[in-house]
């Protein structure tokens, strides 16, 4: 990040900073590729999450007195948010290489699932609720609750809510366009609507003040919230001082104000389905840039504007040169060159006439520009796709207990909660806090347990086909399971997806059942898992020794024998000298084979030399003979 500013700030070293934070970023993405290849399994995992999860003061190690020089004990960012994750800070810094390495995907898609759990730092909490501290740990719902109130603030879980959320919003204000309420009245579905867009804010508002301004903006359809914040407020205002003044003007222009939101809350829907798609993707950075060039193009042509507004004394008004210039820029329409002698004869024509020309020059630049930004994500999408993804998971793990409380329900529970906290004791606002969310949110709770215990985590029985593998005699036909865009039946090779799909099925389903056989209860449970992780250490080798030479056969061994010579070229090269099996280092291996190699020469050089002799004397007898 240092070097990302400074290449910003100092332009005579611009590419020595930009071959800084790149090397930076190699260094961090072998590191922690170093600590996935020497780490396996369920323990592997839990490493790489509390390396990349788990929150480091960024002056931690160094002098007392540097700390207490730069960040003072009574500084307001300690009380809420004095540590940070190292995935927030490569998000933050853009380091697309690091996030899309495979550790990094492995962790960050693990933590999507609900696979790691744990208890994010936060920027401020509106109703923080810390009662217990959940470590990072791997979560096992055979263990777990039923009514898990913390399953609400898993990413996948999350993300599915926020999307029913934002159908209802949208289904709300379609309700109130296609009737429009008369602007002198306020009907109950507007006041359903509007408190029910209250909450949708306030919990958009919620999550800036969980990850910050920059991580929330880092999402694809953040703009979108945001402009509709805006148009609401404005909305909002508008409609109470009418209702205060009983006039029907303010009324009708607040709806007039609402109708404009239907750009931003439609084109959000296809952001939420289709997030992953490289149009969206690529929509994002193309106005970013779009938007800087017109902010750039207005400000240099409002000197044309007022020139022009003054060589007129008034014969024209601004809004209708704005709007002549507006049309020549994009080529609409010829009516300011035409008029232009209005306001000189002389100087009126020429400042149009250069203005078409730099207008002209302006669009050429916003399309080379937009063009380059789109072959520059689109050579490199899977990275901006998988960036994207770990910017979905991070701000998917929430900490507020707000976000426990759907929309409208939240604004009661400020109303409610904020002030009892104040009264109660920590444990006691924690029961209560927990047994309200458990009662207003049961059905989503049970639901979200059925599937994950009998879909997503239920583990299969031995000698049990999966769907759309069924006997023949039975009920069903082969080929006739779940697919997700064939329709059942309908499908000629539906037998080749099933038996790949089924392979696949049992080799990830005899993985999971194997690690979370392996984990030890501890961490399973989230207890003592700093201990786990300090003795994890000294023992890593010796357990991944012994995994290694009792891991399962998979299809790739049986088509390639090459995982077993990998595994022994690995553990030959690891060995130190000394410590091999033959009692000899790698060095004295080497000298062998290096004598053995001279050997193989000689007995060569001799049959070689043996053959001419051979051939030799054999000339010798024919020419005798002869």
């Amino acid at each position: 990040m240092q070097f990302q500013s400074e290449q910003s700030q100092q332009l005579h070293e611009q590419s020595v900073n930009l071959t800084r934070s790149i090397l930076c970023e190699l260094v961090a993405t072998r590191i922690l590729r170093r600590f996935y290849e020497d780490s396996s399994g369920p323990e592997g995992l839990l490493l790489l999450a509390n390396v990349l999860v788990a929150g480091f003061s960024v002056f931690q190690g160094a002098p007392e007195n540097i700390q207490q020089a730069n960040l003072p004990r009574n500084h307001w960012t300690v009380t809420y948010k004095s540590r940070h994750p190292a995935l927030e800070i490569a998000i933050v810094s853009q380091s697309k290489l690091f996030l899309s390495s495979g550790a990094c995907q492995l962790v960050v898609n693990a933590i999507y699932i609900g696979r790691i759990v744990y208890t994010p730092t936060t920027f401020v909490d509106i109703i923080p609720d810390n009662y217990k501290y959940r470590p990072i740990s791997l979560y096992d719902p055979r263990k777990a609750p039923f009514l898990n109130q913390y399953r609400l603030m898993v990413p996948r879980t999350r993300n599915t809510i926020e999307i029913c959320q934002f159908i209802c919003l949208l289904c709300l204000y379609l309700w109130i366009m296609i009737q429009r309420p008369p602007p002198h009245k306020y009907p109950l579905q507007e006041i359903v609507f509007s408190v029910y867009a209250c909450g949708w804010i306030l919990e958009q508002f919620s999550t800036i003040l969980e990850h910050g301004w920059f991580v929330y903006t880092q999402n694809l359809w953040s703009f979108l919230d945001v402009t509709f914040s805006l148009i609401f407020g404005i909305y909002g205002i508008l409609r109470l001082h009418g209702l205060r003044t009983e006039s029907p003007v303010p009324g009708q222009q607040a709806l007039d104000v609402l109708a404009m939101a239907a750009t931003i809350l439609i084109p959000r829907l296809a952001f939420n389905l289709m997030s992953e798609n490289m149009l969206f993707v690529s929509l994002r950075a193309m106005m970013s840039d779009f938007m800087m060039l017109t902010v750039l193009a207005v400000w240099c042509f409002i000197g044309f504007l007022l020139s022009m507004l003054w060589l007129g004394e008034g014969k024209h008004h601004m809004a209708t040169i704005s709007k002549w210039m507006l049309w020549v820029w994009f080529g609409l329409d010829g009516t300011g060159i035409g008029r232009s002698v209005e306001f000189h004869w002389l100087l009126g024509p020429i400042l149009m006439v250069t203005f078409a020309f730099l207008g002209y020059l302006f669009l050429v630049i916003l399309v080379s520009m937009l063009s380059n930004t789109f072959s520059g994500l689109h050579s490199d999408v899977d990275s901006e796709i998988q960036f994207r993804r770990a910017v979905l998971t991070l701000e998917g793990v929430k900490s507020d207990a707000i976000f426990s409380y759907l929309p409208p329900l939240n604004i009661f529970a400020i109303v409610f909660l904020v002030p009892l906290r104040f009264v109660v004791t920590e444990r006691w606002f924690h029961k209560i806090n927990v047994a309200i969310i458990r009662t207003l949110n049961l059905p989503i709770l049970v639901l979200v347990a059925l599937i994950e215990r009998q879909a997503w985590w239920a583990p299969r029985k031995k000698g049990k086909l999966p769907p759309g593998l069924k006997a023949r005699g039975g009920k069903g036909r082969p080929g006739m399971g779940n697919r997700a865009i064939s329709v059942p039946g309908f499908n000629a090779h539906g037998n080749i997806q099933a038996v790949f799909r089924a392979e696949y099925e049992r080799i990830k389903q005899e993985e999971m059942d194997a690690e979370v056989g392996e984990v030890p209860p501890e961490v399973l449970n989230g207890d003592d898992v700093e201990s786990f992780m300090m003795g994890a250490g000294g023992r890593s080798s010796d357990r991944r020794t012994s995994r290694d030479m009792m891991r399962r056969l998979t299809r790739r061994d049986s088509s390639m024998p090459l995982g077993e010579v990998a595994d022994q070229l690995r553990a030959l090269l690891s060995t130190a000298d000394g410590e091999s099996e033959t009692g000899g280092g790698v060095g004295q291996r080497i000298h062998a084979l290096e004598d053995r190699l001279k050997n193989i020469e000689e007995m060569l050089e001799t049959l070689v030399r043996g053959k001419e002799k051979k051939k030799v004397e054999e000339e010798a007898i024919e020419d005798a003979d002869e």
